[in-house]
């Protein structure tokens, strides 16, 4: 019996217990997350260093402890193992994780498809949720389709705040209209300290005019701050290579080339410069043009808007799994379900 077990609609249903693959920021808000979770029990954390894993589960403030004061989960005594392998030797040696959140860097762009190449390999079976944010990225995963099915794993992608939180919403809103004429997403991330999420800041840094994920990945911290002092800690991103596009296209709500994301990073303010928002506009079947606007509450931290939906979409993933549904599945495909 697990260390957890949560009322069903009948009888008691066992938790489902988790690994989160990447411990930096998002990796240890995560964690944080499930710790306050009855549903979903955080059992298995890796990072470059090394893994931890305990079948009655980890506990999220001594993983992060270790973490911030060692660098690696693997110093975590007596459940941690240090490895230069981690992902691969955790995967391929505990097989009782029923899904994983990849709160993974995509640096380079192929880094998480790359992993899941991995998983694959290692004959693991169960889901797997990212929060990936490239179209690219996401285009690469869809083409393992077959394999992961083959291989009995159900892929949820595109599962954060957007992709993923505000990908829904569109989804949901473009229900009012006939035809989608737009899709606008502008969001507003606000962080005390960018150290805190460097893997993240470089992906938002090889959006901007000049700069690719090659360059964002070469950057040495020290000329991530040079840029930061000359823009004040400031990055304002437009038009950027959002899976978005690719997610409602595939979900037959609009076309890609409607889909525009951009917004605004403070690095070095925890208070949003502008409110997330998608914007969704159309034509009513009584030929009235209208825009339906969702707004998330600036209180809500990045952390939140992308841990949250991604352990909602890890839940409904599960029950695909159950259903023997395996593959790939995006954040406008499938409802998210309420972890408790």
């Amino acid at each position: 019996m697990n260390a957890k077990q949560v009322i069903g609609s009948s009888k008691f249903q066992p938790a489902i217990h988790v690994g989160v693959l990447g411990f930096g920021g998002l990796g240890q808000a995560a964690a944080r997350v499930l710790a306050l979770k009855k549903e979903m029990i955080l059992v298995a954390a890796a990072d470059k260093q090394g893994y931890a894993y305990a079948a009655e589960g980890l506990n999220a403030g001594e993983c992060i402890a270790t973490y911030q004061s060692r660098g690696s989960v693997g110093y975590l005594e007596p459940v941690g193992t240090i490895s230069n392998r981690s992902i691969q030797d955790l995967t391929e040696s505990v097989h009782h994780v029923d899904g994983y959140f990849l709160a993974l860097p995509n640096l380079p762009n192929n880094f998480i498809a790359s992993v899941t190449q991995e998983l694959i390999k290692s004959g693991w079976r169960g889901v797997l949720v990212d929060a990936i944010k490239r179209t690219s990225a996401v285009e690469q995963l869809l083409e393992m389709k077959a394999q992961l099915q083959a291989a009995g794993i159900t892929y949820m992608t595109g599962c954060g705040a957007t992709p993923g939180l505000l990908t829904a919403a569109a989804a949901l809103a473009a229900q009012s209209y006939t035809e989608i004429h737009r899709v606008e997403i502008t969001f507003g991330v606000g962080i005390a300290n960018w150290e805190a999420y460097r893997a993240t800041i470089r992906e938002d840094i090889a959006h901007m005019p000049g700069y690719s994920v090659e360059t964002a990945r070469a950057m040495t911290d020290e000329e991530v701050e040079a840029l930061l002092d000359q823009t004040h800690g400031v990055l304002t991103l437009e038009n950027m290579e959002h899976a978005d596009d690719v997610m409602l296209e595939l979900a037959g709500i609009v076309e890609r080339d409607r889909v525009i994301v951009g917004g605004v990073v403070d690095t070095r303010n925890p208070k949003k410069p502008l409110s997330t928002n998608v914007k969704v506009t159309g034509r009513t079947f009584e030929g009235k043009i209208s825009t339906h606007t969702f707004t998330l509450g600036d209180e809500t931290s990045m952390a939140a808007n992308v841990c949250g939906p991604a352990f909602g979409y890890l839940k409904a993933g599960i029950q695909l799994h159950q259903r023997g549904m395996y593959g790939i599945y995006t954040a406008a495909e499938i409802m998210p379900q309420f972890v408790r």
